[in-house]
């Protein structure tokens, strides 16, 4: 590698050298705050070397890496979403009396993936930096080993991501053994010339990938594993399997689709169009039927990704940018959702029944205002994100005509609307005086917010807002980053 090499890429090198910078540490000192201050400063100075990689413009590291300005954007959305779960973390794990300093390079390591996924433009580091991630994540899941939950979410996860992964991997060497490449440009260029268009082997090979990328977004028909993941995981953690680990699959998928007109593949676009009208419909009906905050988040986060596929689907940079933008709103809200949800957890269990949130305002207003905003927000209610989110999506789904799936969009969104609202009549109630009707963690002593929670969660409640009344600036950036992707149509 040059040294222009290595410049660009200076934040996977930053955040790899902290978690072994973090592995020494604890090997002669346990301390939990010191191994979180450790990967916070870490993943700051990787944010800081950004200003460096973006100077340079677009610079290939040959034949894997692509580092260009939307590489750079998802990369600073990954440090930044990850970032907030450290925070969250600190505050979560405090509350258990372990050793807590190897979660934080389990968590580096899984980030470093991430951001593998984001400059990826080869099947290679596509898997590599999967695998990173993955790996990482099934001890994560299940690192509160004295809670079965915890670990009965961790083995599934474990064997569910292993099948995953050999389908990709089948899928990757049926389309390398047709079209002899692995790069992402490469590939796309001879399917929309129609090379290899009707093969079997590239048909196999494609609906093998998608059905390893579905798992990861957890769509319908993948999505089996998402809610009870979601519930047995530490609330931190299940932040971060819904935001980081997503968003930097999308990445990939934008990257790699940026040059294919959908359109034009009657046969993929019905595939997609399938799982995203399926992901919308089951999503929110299975979250009606849900009691459990977590549970209720994991099935909106299927229809929220469905949602998503329709701007995908309609492909262009106006579609590639609503997906972006909508990808940003979803990630501040879920990261505040849960991370009320950690706050309020009791050590002997997650606070995630509904009934534990009846009367929350009246005892504890703060976290009961942040939830609230975070939900508005994943609901889609005007001045939050979450709405001008979903707006961009129609409209890129209107420049399309895809008017089927804006149809089930509005419907489905409306059907949300109950799941998500319940939540909030609940903090509301005035109910607390009961006590055999009500008895849960708004009724329990919690101590005020740490200083660092209570800011990250302030500033993600601030950008919901922000963004919601003046989307225009987030708005203008986005649409220039997804101009550098090469070969958007």
């Amino acid at each position: 590698m040059t040294l222009t090499d290595l410049q660009a890429v200076l934040p996977l090198i930053v955040v790899a050298g902290t978690a072994v910078a973090v592995m020494l540490v604890i090997s002669f000192y346990r301390n939990q705050t010191v191994s979180a201050i450790l990967t916070l400063a870490g993943l700051v100075l990787a944010g800081l070397c950004l200003p460096f990689t973006w100077a340079l413009g677009p610079h290939r590291i040959e034949p894997l890496l692509r580092i260009d300005a939307f590489a750079n954007f998802y990369i600073a959305l990954l440090l930044a979403a990850s970032f907030a779960v450290t925070v969250l973390s600190h505050s979560y794990l405090e509350k258990y009396r372990m050793e807590r300093g190897e979660f934080y390079i389990l968590l580096l390591l899984s980030v470093l993936g991430a951001l593998v996924l984001a400059a990826s433009e080869h099947f290679v580091s596509f898997f590599l930096g999967l695998e990173l991630l993955s790996v990482s994540l099934y001890v994560m899941i299940g690192y509160i080993f004295t809670k079965e939950k915890a670990v009965e979410a961790a083995v599934k996860y474990l064997f569910l991501a292993a099948a995953t992964s050999a389908f990709l991997l089948f899928g990757m060497a049926l389309i390398y053994a047709e079209l002899g490449t692995m790069e992402f440009s490469a590939v796309a260029g001879l399917l929309s010339g129609g090379e290899g268009g009707r093969s079997p082997y590239i048909l196999a090979g494609t609906v093998l990938i998608i059905a390893g990328a579905g798992f990861k977004l957890s769509v319908v028909p993948f999505h089996m594993w998402t809610p009870d993941i979601y519930q047995g995981a530490p609330a931190p953690v299940t932040a971060y399997l819904a935001t980081v680990s997503k968003g930097c699959v999308i990445a990939v998928f934008l990257r790699f689709f940026a040059g294919f007109d959908l359109a034009a593949n009657p046969g993929l676009f019905l595939c997609l169009g399938a799982v995203a009208a399926a992901s919308m419909v089951a999503g929110n009906l299975l979250a009606l039927l849900q009691n459990n905050i977590k549970r209720i988040l994991a099935y909106s986060s299927i229809a929220h990704f469905g949602y998503l596929l329709v701007a995908f689907l309609a492909g262009g940079q106006l579609g590639a940018a609503a997906v972006t933008f909508y990808l940003v709103t979803y990630f501040a809200a879920a990261l505040a959702a849960f991370g009320v949800v950690g706050y309020l957890s009791p050590t002997d269990r997650e606070a995630d029944s509904v009934d534990d949130y009846r009367g929350l305002f009246w005892r504890r207003p703060g976290p009961a205002g942040l939830l609230s905003i975070a939900l508005f927000s994943l609901v889609g209610l005007p001045l939050t994100a979450g709405f001008m989110g979903k707006f961009f999506l129609i409209g890129a789904g209107t420049s399309a005509e895809l008017w089927g799936l804006l149809i089930l969009l509005a419907v489905s969104s409306a059907i949300g609307l109950y799941y998500y609202l319940r939540i909030v009549v609940a903090m509301y109630s005035s109910e607390i005086d009961d006590e055999r009707k009500y008895k849960g963690a708004a009724a329990a002593a919690v101590p005020p917010f740490a200083a660092s929670v209570g800011a990250v969660l302030a500033v993600l409640a601030v950008l919901l807002v922000a963004i919601g009344v003046y989307p225009e600036p987030v708005v203008a950036f986005i649409q220039t980053i997804v101009e550098s992707l090469p070969g958007i149509i």
